[in-house]
């Protein structure tokens, strides 16, 4: 089917409504509004339901904790698996992040590319579905989900409640021409209580922003006397500073920050300066922790030493991150984040990583699994989204696994389509956020092929 021409004359529309949707800054945030995901967040999801209506859709609310609206007639559904939410904007833009302003062919303004553009899209492709009078052999359900930046809590409310699940779904909140594989993510903080004793004490340390983030500065604060200090400050590693304070010594320890998702990308600090503390005359259960700190994990990202290396020819390796490091005098907290196979389980590694901290000492405090997805290359969703991307770009279409985990992992039968091309930069969550206005009409036509596609 010919779509292009259909969205190309709503290309005014279609911007102006995503323009309106990004000046609702829907960060999640707990207020009065009784919302569950804050009052801005709630809007967002009225405006589209109100746009989707009056285009002439069916919509739905789901107690505001998601929305949907739907086309077609049928037993059978099939899911486009979007979000509203966004990350709040930070620090460094040029452009106001919640105006939209459209400049040199691109609109700005934080949820662009993450998520509402695509969402729009989306919609604008349903939209030329119905104008070309086409009568699916589905039901075509676009869902508005309101919380995958901060847990996903809103799809979890959705089959909880008995939400339907599709028969085949894709969430365009990924990347094109299909993620197929989508490797485990394991997300575990582990906490020991510190009984320090001996002449050279852990007065503070912190190290790393976030537990997917590969730390790229970390320090620590040593009480110690003053002939300890004056040893420690003469000793030399890579990457690493001391400097005498005033009860004793400060040592800092340089990494390169990168995603948790690719360790081998940067280097970890954390682990640096572990390696480095291993070296101290440090005693009692400080020292015990910190040995096997560095003794199991240090700069290491394969789990090796903690016993959980493994790969498959379709993913590749397990990666590990050490992405936090906290400490007073009292206890020493590790956030650590690792994603396995896509062909392997939790159970293959879980387990291990946490009976190794408990032999360490460390009690578990958090746990956060979501499993590793996977559909076979030649599987029916697959084949016929790989099919839509050749047709409209002419590309041969190969499918992809990352380590990452996008919005496909909440939903049975979907997976990530969408809504980067093979070679553009990767903006969300960064400043300036922008999706080209081209970009965003060749969106809507593929989203809508793919709809005609998974129907017929």
């Amino acid at each position: 089917m010919e779509f292009k021409t259909l969205i190309e004359k709503k290309r005014d529309a279609l911007v102006a409504d995503l323009q309106r949707c990004i000046q609702i800054p829907s960060v999640y945030t707990k207020d009065d509004s009784g919302l569950p995901y804050g009052k801005a967040v709630g809007e967002c999801l009225e405006y589209m339901l109100k746009r989707a209506g009056e285009l002439g859709f069916s919509t739905f609310n789901m107690d505001n904790q998601l929305g949907w609206c739907e086309y077609g007639h049928g037993d059978e559904m099939i899911a486009v698996l979007c979000h509203l939410d966004v990350v709040p904007e930070g620090d460094g833009w040029t452009v106001p992040p919640y105006e939209g302003r459209v400049m040199d062919g691109k609109i700005y303004g934080r949820g662009t590319m993450d998520d509402k553009g695509p969402a729009m899209a989306a919609l604008y492709g349903l939209l030329a579905l119905k104008e070309a009078g086409i009568v699916p052999g589905r039901r075509i359900r676009l869902i508005f989900g309101l919380n995958e930046e901060t847990g996903s809590a809103d799809m979890k409310y959705y089959l909880s409640h008995g939400g339907e699940v599709p028969v085949m779904g894709i969430t365009p909140d990924g990347e094109y021409p299909v993620i197929n594989g989508e490797k485990g993510l394991v997300t575990q903080f582990f906490t020991c209580e510190l009984q320090q004793r001996g002449s050279v004490r852990l007065q503070k340390l912190t190290g790393g922003m976030a537990h997917n983030i590969v730390p790229a500065h970390a320090c620590a604060w040593l009480l110690c006397p003053e002939e300890t200090a004056e040893e420690i400050v003469t000793m030399t590693a890579e990457k690493i500073t001391c400097t005498r304070t005033e009860n004793g010594v400060q040592i800092e320890a340089e990494g390169i920050g990168a995603h948790g998702g690719s360790p081998e990308e940067g280097e970890n600090a954390v682990g640096r300066l572990m390696l480095f503390l291993d070296q101290l005359p440090l005693e009692g259960n400080l020292s015990r922790a910190v040995h096997f700190l560095a003794e199991r994990i240090g700069m290491e990202y394969d789990g090796s030493s903690l016993g959980i290396a493994m790969e498959d020819d379709v993913s590749g390796p397990l990666t590990v991150n050490m992405g936090v490091a906290e400490a007073d005098e009292e206890n020493l907290t590790i956030k650590l984040n690792y994603r396995y196979p896509v062909t392997k389980s939790f159970a293959q590694c879980g387990p291990a990583v946490g009976e190794a901290f408990a032999r360490a000492g460390f009690a578990e405090t958090h746990l956060q699994h979501k499993a590793s997805l996977y559909m076979e290359p030649d599987s029916e969703l697959v084949s016929r989204l790989m099919k839509v991307y050749t047709a409209y770009t002419g590309q041969e279409a190969v499918p992809k696994c990352i380590g990452g985990g996008t919005y496909a992992k909440m939903i049975p039968n979907t997976l990530a389509f969408g809504p980067i091309f093979p070679g553009d930069e990767v903006r969300e969550h960064k400043p300036d956020e922008y999706m080209e206005i081209d970009r965003l009409v060749d969106n809507a036509v593929i989203l809508a092929a793919a709809m005609y596609e998974l129907t017929v």
